[in-house]
């Protein structure tokens, strides 16, 4: 089974939005696509008093069927903090088990699967281990998913340096734009300023509210993620 992890620079950045698109994308072209998303923290709660987290809900769309929480996301918690910390409020504790079974379970149905991870690299996973540490033992190459706007040099060139730091492969840096950056002239040059302080290819750009991929030249792109996620 193929697959690409996605982490992002920071919290909010697109990282589901992405992940999404990922999806759609593959499944267009015909593959067998899963989605998977190891840990999920911050619910809304409904009129009827059931939790309701909405990266869950939107993956689950971007597959076109029904699939269960379960199998999306093993490990979900109520409040909007790292995992250990929002299941310690619910006298838990991440159960490390349930993620790699809920991969497992992938394998009999999909050739290629979309992980999500949640936060950045070193997100706490446990009070021991981090994104990164599921990333490595996952194996999938990693895609590092920016804000477009400004900071995101400093923040995406960290992300690359852990991620080289503990030997994580790496399928290239994306750069989203979760909310319009027409006043902020970082957004027109942050591609290309990262392009040329790493080794990490800039796949694309994706604008706010826009379809397709754009390269850091402005010109429209299309990516084959599919090779992108081949073994390293």
């Amino acid at each position: 089974m193929r697959g690409l992890f996605i982490t992002g620079t920071d919290t909010g950045v697109g990282k589901t939005h992405i992940a999404c698109e990922l999806v759609r994308e593959l499944r267009a072209v015909g593959h067998r696509v899963g989605a998977f998303k190891p840990a999920c923290s911050g619910a809304s709660i409904e009129a009827d008093g059931r939790p309701h987290w909405d990266d869950v809900e939107r993956l689950r769309d971007a597959l076109g069927r029904d699939v269960s929480d379960d199998q999306l996301c093993p490990q979900r918690f109520l409040a909007p903090l790292a995992p250990p910390i929002a299941a310690q409020q619910e006298g838990r504790a991440v159960d490390l088990g349930a993620i790699e079974r809920g991969l497992d379970a992938w394998r009999s149905e999909c050739d290629i699967v979309i992980v999500e991870g949640a936060g950045g690299l070193l997100c706490p996973l446990t009070n021991e281990r981090t994104m990164a540490d599921l990333a490595a033992q996952f194996g999938f190459p990693l895609l590092i998913v920016a804000r477009l706007g400004l900071g995101t040099i400093n923040h995406t060139l960290l992300t690359v340096e852990v991620a080289r730091q503990r030997g994580l492969p790496l399928a290239g840096i994306v750069f989203n734009e979760p909310l319009p950056t027409t006043t902020d002239n970082s957004s027109a040059t942050n591609a290309a300023e990262v392009a040329a302080r790493c080794d990490v290819p800039v796949l694309a750009i994706r604008r706010h509210d826009s379809t397709g991929w754009r390269s850091r030249f402005g010109q429209a792109t299309q990516l084959d993620w599919w090779t992108l996620a081949g073994v390293p």
